[in-house]
């Protein structure tokens, strides 16, 4: 079990602004371990979620680089470290392509992509002086498969994969593993609008789950905690599905 131990690391996990969410399951298994958390959204549930938690709260827009650079500097100076960074954040946008409006798309990427690479970037600085950092960042079923209606968040969550990699070939020797968990469809308040809009397509997609139900915020509790300590010392570079089956089928 000391392989799993997360006391005294400091971590933080963007995205919990809910209390249902994925980031504040995740969040909630690394404190359950041992390590002090901090949590960063843009809206004020944050607040509520840190207080729930035991968490510290950081409220920043993460499409807005700046406030990005603000609230990491905020989070850095309130752990007083940095070994962990879940990227947990995103949005998304439902639209035919050829309706897409190209700022929807570009703030999608923003968003989803080019802030998971200046966190990347901003926490590998510091964990890269001392040798040591687990980087988690949250992909997609969507890193695979292409999706209908979703270009935008397609492209962003292919991209967080391919970062992944990439950030994990630079950084693998010099102590920070780099990988990614990679939700099935869950049930969040993001994904279930959109499920019970189309009773069809649901039930689609829980016949090709062969677990044979929806996942729960909960079900990435195990991988957050595996992927952010020493038991996955030799794992890196890996976009690891957390989907009940999905993609195998």
């Amino acid at each position: 079990m000391n392989l799993f131990d997360l006391t005294g690391k400091k971590a933080l996990v963007t995205g919990a602004g809910n209390r249902r969410g994925l980031a504040r399951a995740m969040a909630e298994a690394l404190k359950e371990h041992g390590a002090e958390v901090a949590v960063l959204s843009r809206g004020s549930g944050v607040f509520d979620v840190a207080q729930a938690g035991g968490f510290i709260p950081i409220q920043a827009d993460l499409a807005d680089r700046e406030a990005l650079k603000s609230g990491f500097a905020e989070a850095l100076a309130k752990l007083g470290d940095l070994d962990i960074l879940v990227n947990s954040h995103g949005i998304t946008h439902l639209q035919k392509a050829e309706e897409f409006p190209i700022e929807v798309f570009d703030r999608m990427l923003e968003t989803n992509l080019t802030s998971v690479f200046l966190l990347c970037q901003l926490a590998g600085r510091v964990m890269l002086e001392k040798g040591y950092g687990k980087i988690i960042n949250v992909a997609s079923l969507l890193t695979f498969l292409g999706g209908t209606l979703v270009s935008s968040y397609a492209a962003s969550k292919g991209g967080v994969g391919q970062l992944t990699k990439a950030l994990s070939n630079e950084w693998a020797g010099r102590g920070i593993n780099v990988n990614a968990i990679a939700p099935g469809y869950i049930d969040t308040e993001m994904t279930r609008p959109r499920l019970e809009a189309n009773p069809e397509r649901k039930r689609q997609f829980l016949e090709r789950i062969p677990v044979g139900r929806l996942g729960s915020a909960d079900d990435l509790k195990g991988v957050a905690v595996f992927l952010a300590s020493h038991a996955s010392d030799y794992v890196t570079g890996a976009v690891i599905p957390v989907d009940g089956g999905f993609l195998a089928r």
